[in-house]
């Protein structure tokens, strides 16, 4: 039962990543007709929590790759959960 609900969990967030990566992308680079959006990645934000927040005191270069690889550390602990959840199970 938890490892189902922890799978089709990973798959939501999963699919709420390349959701927020595709409308930062269109409105980054302005694809599809869209204007260039400065909030364009807003959506990756409460994606990537944590870790987003621990990057304060980077330089601001590294800021947009943090904001854009932020919510893949989410996903592989939520991958990792779900094996250690299978592993448990059998």
């Amino acid at each position: 039962m938890a490892y189902g609900f922890c799978r089709i969990f990973l798959i939501v967030v999963v699919l709420l990543y390349l959701t927020a990566m595709a409308l930062f992308l269109s409105g980054t680079f302005g694809w599809f007709g869209q204007e260039a959006d400065p909030l364009a990645g807003i959506f990756l934000l409460p994606l990537g929590l944590p870790w987003n927040m621990l990057a304060n005191g980077l330089p601001d270069p590294l800021l947009p790759w943090v904001g854009i690889l932020a919510p893949v550390v989410n996903i592989g602990l939520l991958i990792g959960l779900c094996r250690i959840l299978r592993a448990m199970r059998e």
